[in-house]
């Protein structure tokens, strides 16, 4: 753990800081009264891969700061994206009005797809640009004349936000016991979680059986279904579940051929973390929707969006304004956050990031080889720039407060992580040297000792 200088009369500011924030701040997916014994740590301020708190400690963030952060805090080429572009224009309406940052970064993200994906609308927050994709995809079969189809699947286990659109296609126990009575019903398909895959079965049949599985609610319900959601690859809040590309590739083939849309939710996996820029590239598909957010200005800014295809985008272009797709946001666009989206893409080619980022998958593997070996864990698991491992439920003598436990332990190592359940995983900024990364294992090592001793 590194240390830098700070005075008593910092010092008590700061503890003022965190006591006025318990007072006034409500924090996210927080039981506030958990904050009695685990304190809130004051970040002052963040460099590179390293978040500085009030005491002078410093963390290194394995896990981008809830996924968003892949170039660094602090870093110099968007800090100055965002600066310059604060001198032209800080925000402007998008109804009715457009600029320059969101244009180019809309050309940019289409050729990204090869031109398939070739209309882009804007939100703030990941859960938005779902209900965007939701909503879009429910408007079109309505202007299609089939008003019937306006259901929706997900896989078991999903998480795809927590606004009501968005929760209804999240498989998440906690959620729906609290809000159940809110949300829409929704069919539920098998994971193809690769965790499940049966005693001499491989990854590719599992996938190969799920989506048969899909099929058959297909079949039976496809004149009451608009589309299809699903994290390609990982399920990432679900316990970083991974899966063999040969599922999506059969999804592909499946709501093609039963007039299902479907819903690519790359808010987590996009953005290089899978190895490729958009993880459906691994399995040489496109979906009717495609939604990004947290990586997508670099963990500067909120940003977020829904891609679509001019198929659809054809079927809303009518001289009735009811007939248009209406939804908006009041920040849609914000050429800030723009700004700092076009200055992470224009890191990603200029520093081969996709490529170096193969070299860097091989540190994360390398330096966790020690969780492999460990006989408390299993499901060790990697896709690209995420890596993972499950604690064996037998070694835990209190599951429920595992995760609190370790998030704890590893700030007396230096390290942020965020365990989810028993499941530990890192997933961090695209910048991490070898020797960083070798350092990281080993605190996570370390503080995994600590809870288990």
């Amino acid at each position: 753990m590194k240390t830098h200088w700070i005075d008593e009369q910092n010092l008590a500011d700061s503890k003022n800081w965190v006591d006025r924030s318990l007072a006034a701040v409500w924090h996210p997916c927080t039981q506030m009264k958990h904050h009695e014994t685990l304190p809130l740590i004051a970040i002052t301020r963040g460099e590179g891969v390293w978040l500085y708190d009030d005491k002078g400690n410093t963390y290194l963030d394995c896990i981008s700061s809830w996924w968003t952060n892949l170039f660094g805090h602090a870093n110099p080429r968007i800090n100055q994206a965002i600066t310059s572009q604060l001198e032209k224009i800080e925000h402007v309406m998008l109804a009715g009005f457009t600029h320059a940052p969101v244009v180019e970064l809309s050309e940019k993200l289409s050729a990204l797809t090869q031109g398939h994906l070739g209309h882009v609308f804007y939100a703030s927050d990941g859960a938005s640009a779902v209900e965007i994709a939701l909503k879009m995809s429910h408007h079109y079969w309505q202007l299609q004349g089939k008003t019937q189809k306006k259901k929706f699947v997900c896989l078991e286990n999903s998480y795809h936000g927590e606004t009501l659109g968005a929760l209804a296609v999240t498989d998440v126990a906690l959620f729906r016991e609290a809000y159940g009575p809110l949300l829409q019903s929704v069919f539920i398909a098998p994971s193809p979680d690769s965790r499940k895959v049966k005693e001499g079965e491989s990854a590719t049949e599992h996938a190969i059986a799920c989506a048969a599985a899909l099929e058959m609610i297909f079949a039976k319900e496809h004149q009451n279904i608009a589309a299809f959601i699903i994290e390609p690859l990982v399920q990432c809040a679900g316990k970083m579940a991974m899966y063999s590309p040969e599922y999506l590739r059969r999804v592909r083939a499946l709501c093609d051929q039963y007039e299902i849309h479907l819903i690519a939710d790359e808010i987590a996996v996009g953005c290089g973390r899978t190895g490729k820029f958009f993880a459906c590239e691994h399995a040489e598909i496109w979906p009717d929707f495609l939604t990004l957010s947290k990586g997508i200005s670099g963990g500067y800014l909120p940003l977020s969006l829904s891609m679509t295809t001019e198929t659809i985008y054809r079927a809303f272009y009518r001289d009735q304004t009811a007939q248009g797709f209406l939804h908006s946001h009041s920040y849609t666009g914000n050429p800030l956050a723009c700004a700092a989206a076009l200055a992470a893409l224009a890191i990603f080619e200029s520093d081969e990031v996709l490529e170096k980022n193969i070299e860097r998958a091989q540190d994360l593997s390398n330096a966790f080889t020690w969780a492999k070996e460990d006989s408390r864990l299993e499901h060790w698991r990697q896709q690209g720039m995420i890596l993972a491992f499950d604690v064996k439920p037998t070694v835990l003598k209190q599951p429920n407060s595992f995760a609190r436990e370790m998030f704890s332990a590893s700030l007396l190592e230096g390290i942020l992580i965020r365990p989810i359940g028993n499941t530990i995983y890192v997933m961090p900024p695209y910048i991490l040297t070898a020797s960083q990364t070798q350092n990281m294992a080993q605190a996570v090592q370390r503080a995994l000792n600590r809870v288990l001793k």
